[in-house]
């Protein structure tokens, strides 16, 4: 049984992004090579090209939505935050009162001081007070008073 010019298209395109996932090991493309494999195991059925373009559409959007935040926690468990995203969840204490209506406010964590907000919208968190930093925006640690 020869497959169709559909089926090879199809075919073509998953080893296209198969290829390309293996170059990128980003997690880009292999959502849509589930996509292509669906359709060209409908094109080899005889499916017509508007059921195979509905199926790629369909199952790439489901394989990205429902599998892609679990994959991306997966591979990313062992990885070790660097930098500045490494304060996240670390403690500080408040070195100049924050104030957020005020714009004003400073922690020292590690022996360096840096600008910081509350969490809460419209917090104030005296100086003294121990802090978890929950967030980075910018300069500015987002911090929650424990």
């Amino acid at each position: 049984m020869a497959i169709g010019m559909q089926a090879f298209l199809w075919l073509a395109l998953l080893v296209l992004l198969l290829l390309i996932e293996a170059i990128t090991l980003g997690l880009t493309t292999i959502w849509f090579a589930g996509g292509a494999l669906v359709a060209f195991i409908l094109a080899i059925l005889r499916m017509s090209p508007a059921v195979q373009a509905a199926a790629f559409c369909l199952v790439s959007v489901l394989l990205l939505v429902f599998t892609r935040p679990v994959a991306a926690r997966w591979l990313n468990r062992d990885r070790t935050r660097t930098n500045v995203q490494s304060l996240i969840g670390e403690r500080a204490v408040v070195t100049e009162k924050i104030d957020n209506l005020a714009a004003a406010g400073q922690v020292q964590v590690h022996g360096q001081y840096w600008t910081a907000r509350a969490a809460e919208e419209s917090g104030v968190i005296e100086t003294g007070k121990n802090v978890m930093i929950e967030e980075i925006s910018g300069v500015k640690l987002i911090v929650k008073e424990v």
